[in-house]
């Protein structure tokens, strides 16, 4: 993210329109600002030098011949641009639901636009600091799992769903038997009759504290507590009841005021699961990139951030999945007292195979990953599974390559016969 702007939100954007591009941002600035479709008597002079958006720089880029989105004014070409715009303060005061009304709200319906994209907020000093951001964030985690070095590594109870309490507890034990360090429920299983959470919170965390008393080593679960804002925090305050040590909820659905809310609440790490994040990215001509969106999520409280994973069984290309892990471990705050950076959690279709690319690509182990398959399916157990991964990522760290280092690793060998190549370079 940008360093922060004195006095000023500034919002950047791909746009493409059939307008010329500088006559668009003024129409952008004027929607989202003091402007409307037609010239009014009380927009005067004074009230526009105090709060009129300001088209701050615009970059022309290349033309197509046809509208990316349906809807816009017709044109004989269209003009594809990156533009910055920029607010008073005063206009938003430090409201994340009313920012994100500012700087895309009606922007993604102009009939001046074939396209549109948000990439970088650029956020003043007043704006960042009315907001906590991460209570617990990349060392609150690591000393609650005793995970001082290394990435924690993670997975997911599968199968994701069907599983009872008394059933996910006994994996849960065969999981931390065998030295994860981080355990999260699937996001499609919350608060289902089969599994509610006051039947499978105590029943896991009772193996989790069992062995945390034998071992003085206590593994993190993040529990699915996504629902209303009451709902929430009475679920999180029943995972804190049982000693538990994470919350989970899923981001794009319980929106920033209901996350603001549970951060205000919780007194555990909260891990931010984005399913849905498709609908944002997935169009090169609508959406939101991830730079801008996870500033939004750490401001309103998420220490836990999901990046999707290198070589995945989703469509996200592996430079955007770095793009974004580097994001969330960029400070907001360029301030030393706080640490208002998320963890980013590398999933999906994650094995052995993936652990070098990934260290080289972002060049930090301050990440949770999180691999369902690739360590519940080694054919030797979970425990040869654990072991492999954790092999994966000392080869990463050491520069050896993973063939040579499984020669001495044989659960780390077996895996890599067992895995296929990751579905993309």
């Amino acid at each position: 993210m940008p360093r922060s702007v004195p006095g000023r939100i500034k919002a950047s954007y791909w746009i493409e329109t059939p307008l010329d591009p500088h006559r668009a941002a003024e129409a952008m600035a004027g929607e989202q600002s003091s402007g409307t479709f037609l010239k009014l008597a009380r927009e005067t002079d004074e009230l526009r030098d105090r709060h009129a958006a300001q088209v701050d720089s615009v970059t022309q880029l290349t033309t197509a011949d046809t509208p990316s989105l349906p809807g816009a004014m017709p044109g004989e070409v269209y003009h594809r641009a990156n533009i910055t715009l920029s607010w008073p303060t005063i206009n938003v005061g430090t409201s994340l639901p009313n920012l994100m009304a500012t700087v895309l709200g009606n922007l993604t319906e102009l009939r001046e636009l074939s396209g549109i994209r948000l990439s970088r907020l650029a956020l003043p000093d007043e704006f960042l600091e009315a907001h906590p951001g991460p209570r617990f964030s990349i060392t609150g985690t690591r000393q609650l799992t005793g995970c001082n070095e290394g990435p924690l590594i993670g997975t997911i109870i599968k199968p994701s769903v069907g599983l009872t309490p008394e059933e996910t507890a006994e994996l849960v034990g065969e999981l931390i038997e065998a030295g994860i360090d981080f355990i999260k429920d699937d996001e499609l299983i919350a608060n289902p009759p089969y599994s509610p959470l006051a039947k499978r919170v105590p029943a896991v965390m009772r193996v989790i504290n069992d062995y945390a008393q034998r071992t003085g080593r206590k593994p993190m679960y993040a529990f699915n507590i996504t629902g209303d804002i009451d709902e929430m925090r009475r679920q999180h305050d029943l995972v804190v009841e049982h000693e538990g040590t994470c919350v989970m909820a899923s981001m794009n659905w319980i929106g920033l005021a209901s996350l603001q809310a549970l951060s205000q609440h919780t007194s555990v790490p909260i891990h931010g699961h984005r399913n849905g994040w498709g609908l944002f990215y997935r169009s090169p001509s609508i959406g939101i990139d991830y730079p801008a969106y996870q500033t939004l999520l750490r401001l309103a409280g998420a220490d836990h951030l999901h990046v999707n994973g290198l070589g995945s069984k989703f469509a996200e290309a592996d430079a955007s999945v770095i793009d974004s892990a580097t994001a969330c471990l960029t400070p907001l705050l360029h301030r030393s007292e706080r640490d208002d950076r998320a963890m980013p959690v590398f999933s999906s279709a994650q094995t052995v195979h993936q652990a070098s690319n990934t260290f080289k690509a972002l060049g930090s182990t301050d990440l949770i990953y999180t691999c369902g398959g690739g360590i519940m399916g080694h054919p030797n157990g979970v425990a040869a599974g654990c072991r492999s991964i954790r092999a994966a990522w000392a080869a990463a760290a050491s520069g050896t390559p993973l063939g040579e280092h499984a020669h001495q690793e044989p659960d780390l060998e077996v895996a890599l016969r067992a895995f296929a190549s990751p579905f993309s370079g």
